[in-house]
């Protein structure tokens, strides 16, 4: 498996987690490090709405995920691994994947906290049993991550892809959670070339009447209107579809807001308090664009984490394509 890297690497493969970094750049960082302890981690917090593909590919595929994890503690030295599953996951397959594991170095770990978990300084944190905030970084995971050590951290879905490229299987596809005012929602293996507009056709998911597309992520997607679907899926793979007559926008952007008030860790003002005070300028329906702007700067430039920068875009798109 010396070769994994380099086939890693022709492969393309980015990270499935949303942040695509180039999967064999960080597994190559991991590999190199000096150390007497490592560690691996596939990460299934998964707690973003209309995110389930990782869950699917704990359903149908748990085998080549195991795989991908041994395939990586073959050539990490002194690793051991764990599968880092959310309440919801850890409950329904915690059993099955204990049975495939058998004797590998490798732990199914039940997070405590909830989406913010999913964050990869997080995800230490949480196995480390400490402080559930987020850390600073530059130092990344993967030079120091779990109590100090050198820490590859990818995506169920990555690992998945590991073991098909090991296979020479792989055929450059993506999963994509597909839901919303569709026909047929549900997890599409398909092409990462796809765009969305493709992908919703190929599915046989193309909307009926007046639509826009929240795509990337289910409660952090840009938002895209038709004529902007060509392009393809970032972050991710998730595609959430509004139909305009039977969404009321102001309610979205409120649960949106919900969403991100319930589940930042109170660490930081701009995200703690500005979330906040865009909730309340949405329930009021009226929005005030110099307040906006400004709210939506802060956020993006001064958050400490990714939670805050990822509440402004649904906003700040959402109000701009539908003129509100």
């Amino acid at each position: 498996m010396a070769e994994i890297i380099e086939k890693l690497k022709a492969a393309n493969l980015l990270g499935r987690g949303g942040a695509s970094f180039p999967t064999w750049q960080k597994w190559e960082i991991v590999k190199n490090c000096k150390a007497d302890k490592k560690y691996i981690v596939a990460n299934g917090s998964e707690g973003e709405p209309a995110t389930f593909k990782d869950g699917y590919i704990l359903e149908h595929y748990p085998a080549d995920l195991i795989n991908g994890l041994k395939i990586a503690l073959d050539i990490i030295d002194h690793a051991e691994a764990f599968i880092f599953l959310n309440k919801k996951y850890y409950e329904q397959y915690k059993s099955r994947l204990e049975s495939l594991i058998g004797d590998l170095p490798i732990k199914v770990f039940k997070e405590s906290g909830g989406y913010l978990s999913g964050e990869e300084t997080m995800v230490c944190q949480e196995i480390e049993k400490g402080l559930l905030r987020p850390r600073q970084k530059p130092p990344f995971t993967a030079q120091v991550g779990i109590f100090g050590k050198p820490t590859l951290i990818n995506n169920i879905e990555t690992f998945y892809y590991v073991a098909k490229i090991a296979q020479d299987d792989y055929k450059q596809t993506r999963f994509y959670s597909i839901s919303g005012h569709v026909k047929h929602p549900g997890v599409y293996e398909l092409p990462v070339a796809y765009d969305i507009n493709k992908v919703l056709l190929e599915s046989d998911n193309w909307p009926v009447g007046d639509f826009f597309v929240q795509a990337g992520g289910g409660a952090s997607g840009e938002i895209l209107l038709p004529q902007e679907l060509h392009v393809p899926t970032p972050g991710g793979g998730v595609i959430v579809v509004y139909d305009r007559k039977k969404t009321d926008p102001y309610k979205l952007l409120v649960q949106w807001a919900d969403f991100f008030i319930a589940e930042n860790c109170d660490k930081c003002t701009p995200c703690r308090e500005g979330i906040y005070r865009l909730r309340e300028m949405f329930r009021k329906r009226k929005i005030d664009k110099g307040v906006l702007d400004d709210m939506i700067f802060v956020l993006e430039n001064t958050s400490f984490c990714p939670l805050g920068k990822m509440a402004a875009l649904p906003c700040k798109s959402l109000i701009k394509k539908l003129s509100l």
